[in-house]
């Protein structure tokens, strides 16, 4: 690197990637953030691309971004605003420009300005020559031509060629921010062992690409993110769906029961199954059903045969999975629902994330049908969550419904690997073979939870299923008095679940004069504003959920120590509404988004600073 390039140094950094579906920028996104993990960076992902599986060429709706914020910090968001957006077409720039900060940088290719893509993105003028970007540093290039270039002498097609634009532009940013290129060589080299030719070529593009920029007069200026303080052992960069997949097969080890998917593919919950398909050497079997309902059907058998059983979904499939899940209800089986998630209703937008579905999870089936509900609050704690969820259902022969959402199963944070030997232990109420007093519905005296017993253990032969049955026996029963003590019995249970969670915890002081209710995926955006608010001086705390049913022993205490309260939302106000119907002595003020998007820092602490103000 030149001596006279001035290095300007960042706490933290926002970079956007952006092109048409075909441009790879999720994978560009994900080996900068790779990159950036490897050079000791905290970080937070935010993949954001289309649902049309073939959008037009150079369309807006044919946008595929990916947002990566990392920094020498602790990083909760994957950032509001970007301070670096890289634009691979005229249709990129039109639909993020509005994301990019005043006086950020833009990176642009500026061989695809052409009049027919320009025109095709909405554009009358060309924004490159207008004047319409004065207020930011714009790096424009040659991108793809500068690509073929540097191929001519390789043996690939144009075609081939051109895919590999991608890579120049990643070295460029590498350059941008002194990154080294050893990760992305590596993965290149692993990704296309069989295939030289294209091995080569990517490896020449990514190369190129920090050459050029280092012999670019456009770029007089880099940036540098020191390493964050962490601490010590092994870490990954992971999303929630893997961290999800994780958490289930350390809870099938240390519960000691294998692990049964049952699921069938939908978008964002898909990687989930994908990722357990991956290992069948820890005794995972999964079984990529025809449909919802023989998804959640076929982990209801499996847990009746003694598997720790889970299904995937998301807001339609769970829909679907509302009868079955009743039928695990009332049989008191453990099962494990994992909802990722999405802006609905009906297919809604696939790709986009909301919180949508809590009454759904709450209230979304026939009968008096009680389930524990909880919710991840990060990629990261998809990991606990999960593991969490399973001990849960597990010990106390129940469903567990774990809300995660296409924010957190799509995003990413560095995950240090934990000792699965040090995650609290799992002991599923399994019954004796040959007990002479077995009863199908015997219960514990305190937990309330029936005895599992399974096909092959001698002498326990019984029969559980849909229809009511008498207390204790399990015998078919239609007597009204029995009903009556049954649906209390698995009320109570449930309700008595909140004994064996931890207790509600606070960010910031127990008193003050505004606390911030939130739960599942907006935890990085609250806790961001509310840490930031709290350094200005403002009495100001976050409450965030992750049990929601039941909830923690003390959430009447916590609300009762502030003068206002607001929950905020990704939705028209569902847990708002949950807890005035549970806890109607309070006055809650409420604050909700539903555009797909996560909430901004920005945004909630204007929110924030009004209602205080108010």
């Amino acid at each position: 690197m030149v001596d006279s390039r001035n290095i300007i140094e960042l706490e933290d950094v926002v970079v956007k990637f952006v092109g048409d579906s075909g441009d790879g920028m999720q994978l560009t996104g994900t080996l900068f953030s790779e990159a950036a993990a490897e050079s000791g960076n905290d970080l937070a992902t935010f993949p954001d691309f289309p649902a049309e599986i073939r959008a037009p060429h150079n369309t807006v709706a044919g946008v595929s971004g990916f947002q990566v914020h990392l920094g020498q910090k602790k990083i909760y968001t994957s950032g509001d605003f970007c301070d670096v957006l890289v634009a691979m077409n005229p249709a990129s720039l039109k639909a993020n420009l509005k994301w990019a900060k005043p006086g950020g940088t833009l990176v642009v290719d500026s061989s695809t300005f052409d009049q027919k893509a320009i025109e095709k993105a909405g554009y009358t003028t060309n924004p490159l020559q207008d004047g319409s970007l004065s207020i930011y540093n714009i790096i424009q290039a040659p991108i793809t031509l500068l690509t073929q270039e540097c191929l001519r002498d390789h043996k690939i097609d144009k075609k081939s060629a051109v895919r590999t634009k991608n890579m120049f532009v990643l070295g460029m940013v590498f350059f941008l921010f002194n990154k080294s290129l050893e990760s992305t060589l590596g993965y290149i080299d692993k990704k296309f062992k069989g295939k030289p030719e294209i091995k080569e070529a990517n490896k020449a593009a990514l190369i190129a690409g920090y050459n050029y920029s280092e012999t670019m007069e456009a770029v007089n200026i880099t940036f540098r993110v020191g390493p964050s303080n962490l601490e010590k052992g092994f870490y990954r960069n992971v999303t929630g769906n893997v961290a999800t997949a994780w958490g289930l097969l350390a809870a099938a080890e240390r519960s000691g029961r294998p692990l049964f998917l049952g699921s069938y593919p939908i978008t964002p919950a898909t990687e989930i199954l994908m990722e357990l398909s991956l290992h069948k050497s820890l005794g995972a079997k999964v079984f990529q059903a025809e449909d919802e309902i023989a998804g959640i059907c076929s982990a209801i058998g499996a847990s009746f045969a003694g598997s720790f059983a889970v299904t995937t979904t998301s807001g339609p499939g769970l829909s679907l999975k509302s009868e079955a899940i009743g039928l695990a209800v009332i049989a008191e089986l453990p099962l494990v629902i994992v909802n990722v998630q999405r802006a609905g209703p009906s297919t809604g937008m696939p790709t986009k994330s909301e919180q949508s579905d809590l009454m759904q999870a709450l209230f979304g089936r026939n009968g008096e049908c009680p389930a524990v509900v909880m919710a991840a609050s990060s990629p990261v704690d998809c990991f606990y969550s999960a593991y969490l969820a399973s001990k849960i259902s597990l010990e106390h022969m129940t469903p567990v419904i774990l809300l995660t959402d296409g924010y957190l199963g799509f995003g990413s944070e560095l995950f240090r690997i934990p000792d699965v030997n040090n995650l609290p232990e799992i002991k599923p109420p399994l019954a004796t073979p040959n007990d002479p007093g077995y009863k199908p519905y015997r219960r514990n005296p305190v937990s309330l939870a029936r005895e599992w017993a399974f096909p092959g253990m001698e002498g326990l032969r019984h029969r559980i299923g849909g229809l009511e049955k008498t207390n204790v026996d399990g015998l078919v029963s239609t007597d009204p008095k029995n009903h009556q003590l049954m649906v209390n019995l698995r009320a109570e249970k449930v309700n008595k679940i909140a004994d064996y969670i931890p207790l509600q915890q606070i960010e910031g002081e127990e008193t003050g004069d505004l606390l911030v209710v939130g739960w599942g995926g907006t935890k990085g955006a609250l806790i961001s504003a509310v840490q930031n608010m709290q350094q200005e001086g403002k009495k100001i705390s976050l409450a965030h959920f992750s049990h929601i049913m039941p909830l923690p022993k003390n959430t009447e205490e916590v609300f009762g120590k502030f003068k206002k309260i607001v929950v905020c939302e990704l939705n028209m106000g569902q847990f708002v509404n949950y807890l005035r119907m549970t806890m109607p002595q309070f006055k809650y003020l409420q604050y909700n988004k539903v555009q797909g998007l996560p909430f901004h820092v920005q945004e909630l602490t204007e929110v924030f600073n009004k209602m205080l103000e108010e």
